[in-house]
């Protein structure tokens, strides 16, 4: 069972990612013009796909048969934001503006839409 278990640790991730750019303060020192219109237009998605993430990946994890067709949508929905996420971060040179930028952004968009098309052909 180890796709419920990534998914859990995928959608915690999210979720602390969002804590961290409130909080921290995740945003490049000089980011590009309709940054954080865009970027605050994503809490509220990631929070909504990252909870039903974790209660479709509980019931898998439980043997609920409805975990599985649920764990799709939310990998699609993953999918999405991730492409979505790297094509506005690719237009607007996010990841060229420093290492750390292009490392953290790189790795979660990556992760994102290879996850969700990996869950998305294992559970199909």
């Amino acid at each position: 069972m180890v796709i419920p278990v990534l998914a859990i640790l995928t959608a915690a991730g999210i979720l602390l990612f969002w804590i961290a750019f409130f909080t921290v303060g995740l945003a490049p020192e000089n980011p590009p013009e309709g940054y954080f219109a865009y970027e605050h237009s994503f809490p509220l998605p990631d929070i909504v796909m990252s909870i039903t993430m974790i209660v479709a990946a509980s019931l898998m994890l439980k043997k609920i048969p409805v975990g599985e067709p649920l764990l799709l949508a939310t990998a699609g929905a993953l999918t999405f934001l991730g492409l979505l996420d790297f094509s506005f971060n690719i237009q607007n040179g996010i990841y060229t503006i420093s290492t750390t930028d292009m490392l953290l952004n790189g790795f979660m968009n990556a992760w994102c839409v290879l996850f969700g098309v990996y869950v998305i052909v294992k559970l199909i």
